[in-house]
């Protein structure tokens, strides 16, 4: 099964990084023909407004914007964990300025492909851009003041091993701010267990009381929850799996998909 989901998921996103962000936007679900699955940007939120913020490297697949919350100050080295096409990278670029460094990891060949044809447009030579698994990073102990990701972290199977390996890669007394999507209450499993909803940030969301022990357990400290957001399901994405019985109890009951973005500091 863990095979089978980071499968679905690169192959979804080597798609989507063949796209812009408005055929992103006007296919569905980012790849064309798919209106039953999830639509991506039911999540996205406005970058334009965000210094060092690159149209080109936006493909609208966030579910927040994590720089603004983390505390990234010039000369930090930054981590962007799943970037994609670089979005966030290059937001957090514009904060470390020249003395800084940002590294973004991503196992899609097509997404890397991009977030380097961008940076090489930029000029940019204090942004890197490296292939790896988040729950095995090909990086050394102890390298970053911040670590920060956008909608991905729900994407992995062993969210144990990612925070683990956060906190390997952070300096002592770094820390951490990640947007991502969380479940409150016992979704239907109709929804959770269909790999292809996870290339869809639904089925990968674990209950937030779950998200927020697994860091805890990890060992990090001072969690705090900055900002969060109900995510309103259109019954067409529903109905593929649920009856109309079942939606109308989804949507009446205190359950539901969340975006949140949650911040949390390494022991010095």
């Amino acid at each position: 099964m863990k095979k089978n989901i980071k499968s679905v998921v690169k192959d979804k996103y080597k798609r989507i990084a063949q796209q812009s962000k408005t055929e992103n936007e006007t296919s569905c679900c980012g790849v064309g023909g798919c209106c039953s699955q999830v639509d991506y940007v039911v999540f996205s939120e406005n970058y334009r407004q965000m210094k060092g913020y690159q149209q080109e490297a936006d493909l609208g697949l966030g579910c927040g914007i994590p720089t603004q919350f983390a505390d990234i100050e010039e000369g930090d080295s930054v981590l962007d964990l799943g970037c994609g096409a670089g979005n966030d990278c290059f937001v957090a670029r514009a904060i470390v300025g020249e003395s800084g460094k940002v590294v973004g990891l991503d196992f899609t060949d097509a997404m890397l492909e991009k977030a380097q044809k961008n940076n090489a447009r930029l000029g940019f030579k204090n942004v890197e851009f490296i292939k790896g698994d988040i729950e095995d990073m090909p990086l050394e102990d102890n390298q970053f003041d911040v670590v920060i990701s956008n909608c991905v972290l729900n994407l992995v199977p062993d969210k144990r091993k990612a925070f683990a390996e956060i906190k390997r890669v952070l300096k002592p007394g770094g820390h951490f701010c990640i947007s991502d999507v969380v479940s409150k209450g016992t979704l239907p499993e109709k929804l959770k267990n269909d790999a292809e909803m996870y290339a869809g940030c639904v089925s990968g969301a674990i209950d937030l009381q779950e998200y927020l022990e697994i860091i805890k357990e990890t060992g990090f400290q001072t969690i705090t929850i900055h900002k969060q957001k109900k995510v309103q399901l259109p019954d067409e994405i529903l109905k593929k799996y649920l009856d109309k019985e079942e939606i109308r109890q989804f949507n009446e009951k205190k359950i539901g998909i969340f975006s949140i973005t949650v911040s949390a500091e390494k022991v010095k």
